[in-house]
Formats: C-alpha cells, sequence, structure tokens
C-alpha cells in the first residue's frame, strides 16, 4: 500500500528507504523498488513540470531543480534525463 501511495511522488530510492525504516524484508523491497523503476522517468518529468514551470536557463537553476529531484529519491540517470529534455523542448 505504501508503495502505490508513494510511486507517483518520488524516487525508487526514497521508496525503499521508507520501506526499510518500516521493516520490511528486503525481499520484498527489491520487488517494490522494481515495480515503481518502471514508471520512474515519467514521474520525474511529472513531479518536476508541476514544481518548476520552465526549463533550467542556468547552471544553477539546473542544480537547483536536480536537488529537488534527487531529494524525491530519484537517480541521477532519471534526474539527467528528465532536466536535459526540459531543455531541449524549449
Amino acid at each position: 500500500m505504501l508503495v502505490h501511495a508513494r510511486k507517483t511522488k518520488f524516487g525508487s530510492a526514497r521508496v525503499a528507504n521508507e520501506l526499510r525504516e518500516k521493516g520490511v524484508a528486503d525481499d520484498l523491497i527489491a520487488s517494490a523498488v522494481a515495480e515503481v523503476k518502471v514508471t520512474e522517468l515519467d514521474n520525474a518529468r511529472e513531479v518536476c513540470r508541476k514544481k518548476y514551470k520552465s526549463s533550467p536557463t542556468s547552471r544553477e537553476d539546473w542544480a537547483k531543480q536536480a536537488r529537488f529531484l534527487q531529494s524525491r529519491g530519484f537517480g541521477f540517470d532519471v534526474i539527467k534525463k528528465v532536466l536535459n529534455e526540459k531543455i531541449n523542448d524549449n
């Protein structure tokens, strides 16, 4: 239930950490992370779009948006794809 509630807002790292804090077994955490990773890129795009209406215009903006997504538990490979897509779309 926690996975379904969190997977639209948070990345796999954050979901895994919350499950570990709750004392969930490692094999269940691995299957939950696999489930979250299926839609992680789309979820990161949506979270970033809601928070930041425009693409980053400078290195500082890029870093700020990257830190935000990282705090939500998204991995750097996903963050890089999302932010570079936003730059290329504009």
